[in-house]
């Protein structure tokens, strides 16, 4: 169930959905286009200013912030999106290649590689934009790259029984970060993707693995929270926006979570960071809870929002519709304006960081397809 299958029944929040559709077509989109597309590296720049639309000064350009402008565009149904994707997906090839195969995480201003270690992180987004292009445009190339990351992130990452390393050195065989939650949840997101462009079976074996995983590893026995560290490690903590996040790529394929204690925990992980990590009145998620349920970073990051819209638009029922129509006013009131959005709040509602990036616009992408249905 989805809130666009409900608008006969709630036309408010159907108007809602088409005003932060329209801003997201009218406003968002064609800043990518024009202002924040580097012509001649034909890369987007990685952050605009909030206040005018114009591209900061660029330090670098990351391989995981082009591939998510190649997601935002290959799904897109702009008439110029075509185009762009195509763009997009050239210059991921041509300007982010390690020369030890894979991947670089960032070229610098003059598009000499920067940082050279290897980042699952970034490899997944590789391989989930790889996929939504090659949906999108059949590009026999996108299947290719596609399937050699996959193979990479295999050979390299996997830590064995469906934990994956974060980051590898430069030779891509020293790890250089443990398993983090992060990364296999995108990975996770990835591999979902790739299944209906690849070997379907093989993709859902592979995700069953990450779920007993991530159960196993991440999830705190009494909260059933996934949390960004080991659940044992000292200074854990439990992201809301991590929680919602989950619920939406879980519940979205219960043929292959279902049977898997993530899929049987992840509604009353959502329903713990409901809870303790949504205020009050302005619906804003925080950043961060402490394992106690306490709130430890107090900042409202527009991404954790967008996933809660996500996780009560794909939940469906008449009271997370309620709850969703309310957050998605106080979201439109207090992180859109009308020459973008605000990447961060502080907990009394002031801006705390005044620059667009680059890879928002997927956040907002995923979220309003949910929203749509």
């Amino acid at each position: 169930m989805s809130a666009t299958r409900n608008a006969g029944v709630d036309p408010a929040l159907a108007a809602i959905v088409a005003q932060l559709r329209g801003h997201y077509d009218e406003i968002v989109l064609p800043q990518w286009l024009g202002r924040g597309f580097n012509t001649a590296l034909e890369l987007p720049y990685e952050s605009l200013a909030s206040a005018d639309g114009q591209p900061l000064p660029p330090q670098r350009y990351r391989t995981m912030a082009c591939a998510r402008q190649l997601f935002v565009f290959s799904a897109s149904d702009a008439p110029v999106a075509s185009a762009h994707a195509a763009r997009l997906f050239d210059s991921l090839r041509r300007r982010f290649r390690h020369s030890a195969g894979g991947w670089v995480y960032s070229i610098g201003p003059d598009a000499a590689p920067l940082e050279t270690h290897h980042d699952l992180y970034t490899y997944a987004f590789v391989v989930f934009a790889c996929a939504a292009y090659y949906r999108r445009s059949r590009d026999a190339r996108a299947l290719q790259a596609m399937g050699e990351t996959v193979s990479l992130i295999e050979s390299r990452f996997n830590a064995g029984g469906g934990l994956y390393l974060a980051q590898l050195d430069d030779d891509g065989a020293t790890a250089r970060q443990g398993p983090l939650q992060n990364p296999i949840m995108h990975l996770t997101e990835a591999y979902l993707a790739a299944r209906a462009a690849g070997d379907a079976a093989w993709y859902e074996d592979a995700l069953r693995r990450i779920a007993h995983s991530v159960s196993g590893h991440f999830m705190d026995t009494a909260t059933r929270c996934i949390c960004e560290l080991p659940a044992r490690e000292a200074g854990n903590r439990i992201e809301p926006g991590h929680q919602f996040e989950w619920y939406a790529l879980v519940r979205g394929a219960p043929e292959v979570f279902d049977d898997t204690e993530l899929g049987t925990s992840v509604a009353r992980a959502v329903d713990y960071a409901q809870r303790h990590g949504v205020a009050p009145g302005v619906e804003g998620v925080c950043a961060s809870l402490g394992l106690d349920g306490t709130v430890s970073d107090a900042t409202q990051r527009i991404w954790a929002q967008t996933e809660y819209a996500r996780c009560l638009a794909m939940r469906g029922d008449e009271t997370s519709l309620r709850d969703l129509a309310r957050q998605l006013e106080r979201f439109r009131e207090r992180f859109l304006h009308p020459r973008g959005w605000y990447e961060c709040l502080d907990a009394d509602g002031r801006v705390a960081r005044a620059d667009m990036p680059s890879t928002t616009p997927y956040h907002l992408a995923v979220c309003y397809a949910a929203l749509s249905g």
